[in-house]
């Protein structure tokens, strides 16, 4: 999600359709598979680099060694919005100057709140993972999401279905560029790494890619029971919770219309500003310097202890949208990475779902990354994952 110290992260560049209508809320895992095939609507060319310059461009970003030369394209593609209804998505697709055919990786970014700011468009640390994925030979896909890159609309922040689709359509439509190995590899940073495991339950029904492992990075697996306790009681960066659950909170209520009245939810003056600030045109810096530095200067008392002991319809939400590691079994090895010195995603997150794995059949292994920031195990990760996977054969 954010950095420790988010207003440095952003400094640094580091990992990390209008207003939807009401929808019904049911407490249902997302488990179906997207579309059967997805075609890239236009493919652009935005970079080429040989392998003297991948290895200086890696390190530029502190990660491994470069073993190919890679293309790099912008595409857009059609898939379902968070309403349903077709729009168009971009993603990046990194492809590697090789006739080796090896599983293709799928990068999932972590949260982002400016447009501009994802992988396709912008040159940050989510482009250089995928560089550095597919200088070792692996086709890789990184997926802006919808609402972001050159999407329309609103991000639908941390809701299950429409990053599954999305992410899952991306690959389809990489096929466009490349004739890849069946195999996916997928991994993700933060929000990223919770979508990872949603991705993967998606996949085991996929007609074309078969889901080959599980790596996700400080991902935020159990919002309910690990996150929410962490960001209210103050053993997350206040800053970082606050900016986390102002855009959750914004984007649950586009989809499922959570209030009639934003000063049911947030303090003056921050109610008048909500919608604006997250609506994916303002620059993350300037949403930071808006907002206050913790959740109880941002919520009403009376929303603070619903978040505390969500009830009705916020429950409800939860339910639907906090299933990454609930209720499946991965029959593929998982790999999940934490770090102890986390401050935006508590590790307990990946505890949890561990467990909850364990408890359909699956042993995952937690690679703790130790006393690091968010950003800086997000970095230390990359790598490591590589090398995990390529283990793997």
């Amino acid at each position: 999600m954010r950095s420790t110290t988010l207003s440095r992260s952003l400094l640094t560049a580091a990992l990390c359709a209008a207003l939807l209508a009401p929808a019904a809320v049911t407490a249902a895992a997302v488990t179906d598979p997207v579309t059967a095939a997805v075609h890239a609507e236009q493919a652009v060319k935005i970079g080429s680099l040989d392998r003297a310059e991948v290895a200086a461009y890696l390190t530029g970003y502190g990660l491994g060694e470069a073993t190919y030369a890679v293309d790099l394209y912008r595409i857009t593609y059609r898939t379902p919005g968070a309403d349903g209804r077709a729009t168009i998505a971009s993603a990046l697709v990194v492809v590697p100057r090789t006739t080796r055919r090896l599983p293709t990786v799928l990068w999932l970014h972590g949260t982002r709140a400016y447009r501009g700011d994802t992988a396709s468009v912008s040159d940050n640390y989510d482009r250089a993972a995928a560089v550095q994925f597919a200088s070792a030979g692996h086709p890789t896909v990184a997926p802006d999401y919808l609402g972001l890159g050159e999407g329309p609309g609103t991000h639908p922040y941390m809701v299950a279905r429409p990053s599954v689709s999305a992410s899952v359509d991306a690959l389809h439509a990489a096929r466009t560029l490349t004739t890849p190995d069946r195999r996916v590899l997928v991994t993700g940073f933060s929000q990223g790494g919770q979508v990872a495991m949603l991705v993967g339950r998606a996949l085991r029904a996929d007609h074309h890619y078969r889901l080959a492992a599980l790596a996700p990075i400080n991902g935020p697996h159990d919002i309910r029971g690990a996150e929410l306790p962490a960001a209210l009681d103050g053993r997350l960066d206040g800053v970082s919770a606050t900016f986390y659950l102002g855009y959750a909170m914004v984007s649950w209520n586009r989809r499922y219309h959570l209030w009639d009245d934003p000063a049911e939810v947030f303090r003056a003056p921050y109610a008048a500003m909500m919608d604006r600030l997250f609506d994916n045109d303002t620059q993350e810096a300037d949403i930071v310097a808006a907002l206050p530095h913790t959740p109880d200067e941002l919520f009403t008392p009376s929303f603070l202890a619903r978040l505390r002991h969500p009830a009705g319809r916020l429950a409800q939400v939860l339910a639907r949208e906090d299933t990454a590691c609930r209720g499946w079994r991965p029959d593929v090895p998982v790999r999940l990475y934490t770090a102890t010195g986390d401050r935006d995603v508590a590790i307990a997150n990946t505890l949890h779902c561990r467990d909850q794995l364990a408890a359909h059949g699956t042993r995952a292994t937690v690679v703790d990354l130790g006393d690091h920031d968010h950003f800086t195990a997000g970095r230390l990760a990359v790598p490591k994952v590589l090398a995990w996977f390529d283990r793997l054969g």
